[in-house]
């Protein structure tokens, strides 16, 4: 049996910290480094970049950042790198990276995986006219397309590694896949070993957000805060059966404990018995999560119930424009003057536009950061004496959300007193890219691996019907001789995040007995006590026993998604923190308990 797999999770996102690669190199005995660049919002922007240069449309950093400084020491320690850093353009990151190597004077093969850039065949896709895979949407018009990817997987990465690969540069492949490829080439699995395929994704969905694993992002962020700046970044030890275990270099900030890496695999999975993934769907409702020594903890359980027939392929496109600025005010009635002044700015816009003859506004967003907007109706604190409006718009053009930019900010003279700020130029309109998602069938998107031996087909596996699982049945609630009301954070972990416009909240029980009253308490009625400011949409709700833990979907709650709202958090980065603030009962003898 081949040994296992050691591999470390050097980014999760396009701007993650540089410190990752070489502290990952110091900690030694990597088989592999995995880096993960991109999320919709970054391939919007990257599609802007290659728009403007055709050289463009790459994670930058990665070539300059984390390989220029740290390829001598990868050639020397053999460790492999995997990267989805070529968004839009990997031929030109690829590119870039072997003139720094061969300046280097080193002999590291690179490998680029190409396939899921769609644009060129944008007219085809408009003619079969396919709806939006999520809210039933019409294709976007053809001649505001920005890109096309479909979300490839981890058998042709494996399939460079194969062919000999030092480095591997890939588009847009699901965030997992740059792990399970590494796995799929160690040990062999093929794509009906669908228990091994789930555990394997399941490692890269640890990984694949860096430090979210190891402290960051916890609910509990004073156990990690003292080592913050000096994180460490998750290593995941697998085994040939899928199962592994995280961890992090010695010496290093942070912490991996259950909780941290419970919240990380509840983290944007929606169904936790459906997470379809290219190369396998999904089920994580038993897995478990066990702390087998200081800063380790084994995860096992990953179920695969079949395999896709097609790639989610998503669209993004120009829907307009939208810009925003935050004013500060503070003083006595500091709320007051900067709903005054918002309201003032706006009229003032309106009335220019309809000078000019243009629509109004598409939306407009008044958010007052430091009066607990984001609360809604559980708002506790007292009027705030110092706060930020934000105040945002979009327009079907540049020059509508211009005339509000000209106009709020011209308004600084006549505003109530206590207005104030740090800022530069004033901002500019910055187009809307929306996002659209649907599916294509594998067969007719052909994937290949370009090296330097040549370019080599990579066929997709078949589709294999989903075995569907009944749901696990939510806990009962026990009899109690006494209730009492605690914040929820008393009894939970929680960590929110979005996929489009559907904000996902995991939550975590701190001891197996609370989960009954978790389940009871977060109710339909009680989440829309409080997120019904953000979301009047509709809610799922499921359960996993595995890890004691509960997933929440709300569809619509995001004012269009982290590509398009106007919201302050447009991602539900948030959420998690309203939730565990609102009190829920529970029995009162399990609180004395734990005392």
């Amino acid at each position: 049996m081949p040994q296992g797999l050691r591999i470390g999770g050097a980014a999760g996102f396009w701007g993650e910290a540089a410190l990752a690669t070489p502290q990952l190199l110091a900690a030694g005995g990597l088989d592999v480094l995995v880096y993960d660049y991109l999320a919709e919002i970054t391939m919007a922007v990257l599609a802007r970049a290659r728009a403007k240069d055709p050289q463009a449309g790459y994670a930058t950093d990665f070539v300059t950042a984390a390989m220029a400084p740290n390829l001598a020491e990868i050639a020397r320690q053999g460790v492999r790198v995997i990267s989805n850093a070529g968004g839009v353009n990997p031929q030109a990151c690829a590119a870039a990276l072997r003139q720094e190597i061969a300046a280097q004077g080193l002999e590291l093969k690179v490998a680029v995986v190409e396939g899921d850039d769609l644009l060129g065949r944008a007219a085809e896709l408009a003619a079969a006219a396919p709806e939006d895979m999520f809210t039933g949407a019409p294709f976007p018009p053809l001649e505001e397309i920005a890109s096309i990817n479909a979300y490839l997987g981890a058998f042709p990465i494996a399939a460079a590694l194969d062919r000999g690969a030092d480095i591997v540069v890939t588009g847009r492949c699901v965030d997992s896949a740059v792990t399970l490829a590494a796995c799929i080439h160690r040990f062999g699995w093929g794509a009906a070993d669908l228990d091994r395929l789930a555990g394997g994704s399941l490692a890269g969905h640890i990984l694949e957000c860096g430090p979210q694993a190891t402290g960051g992002n916890f609910t509990d962020w004073q156990a990690a805060a003292a080592g913050m700046a000096a994180i460490g970044y998750p290593i995941a030890e697998i085994c040939a059966d899928g199962s592994f275990e995280v961890t992090k270099p010695a010496g290093t900030g942070g912490l991996v404990s259950r909780a941290t890496v419970a919240e990380q695999l509840l983290y944007e999975t929606g169904d936790p018995q459906a997470y379809v993934l290219p190369d396998v769907v999904c089920d994580f409702s038993a897995v478990t999560v066990t702390e087998t020594g200081p800063d380790r903890v084994r995860v096992a359980g990953a179920r695969g119930r079949g395999v896709p027939g097609a790639y989610k392929t998503c669209i993004t496109w120009q829907d307009g424009f939208r810009s925003g600025h935050y004013f500060t005010f503070y003083g006595l009635d500091a709320e007051a003057k900067a709903r005054a002044f918002a309201k003032a700015a706006l009229a003032r816009s309106r009335e220019v536009l309809r000078r000019m003859k243009l629509p109004d506004f598409s939306d407009v967003n008044i958010e007052l950061i430091g009066s607990e907007s984001q609360f809604g109706g559980l708002r506790q604190s007292e009027p705030a004496r110092e706060l930020a409006a934000k105040i945002a718009v979009r327009h079907p053009e540049a020059r509508g959300v211009g005339v509000f930019l000209k106009e709020a900010v011209g308004l600084g003279l006549s505003a109530p007193p206590g207005l104030s700020g740090f800022a530069g130029a004033r901002p500019r309109p910055s187009p809307v890219l929306a996002l659209f998602s649907c599916l294509l069938p594998k067969a007719e998107v052909p994937v290949t691996v370009r090296d330097a031996a040549g370019t080599c087909a990579v066929p997709a596996a078949a589709g294999i019907p989903v075995q569907t699982a009944e749901p696990p049945a939510p806990p009962p609630v026990p009899q109690a001789k006494r209730l009492a009301e605690v914040p929820l954070i008393r009894l939970a972990w929680a960590r929110s995040g979005d996929k489009g416009d559907i904000a996902n909240i995991g939550v975590i029980a701190r001891r197996p007995e609370v989960m009954p009253w978790i389940w009871e308490a977060l109710s339909e009625t009680h989440l829309r006590r409080v997120f019904g400011h953000f979301w009047d949409g509709r809610m799922e709700r499921f359960y996993l026993p595995g890890s004691h833990a509960m997933n929440i979907l709300l569809h619509g709650a995001l004012g269009g998604g982290g590509t398009s709202s106007l919201r302050n958090d447009p991602q539900a980065k948030g959420y998690a923190q309203l939730l565990l603030a609102v009190p829920v009962r529970v029995d009162a003898d399990l609180l004395e308990a734990a005392v």
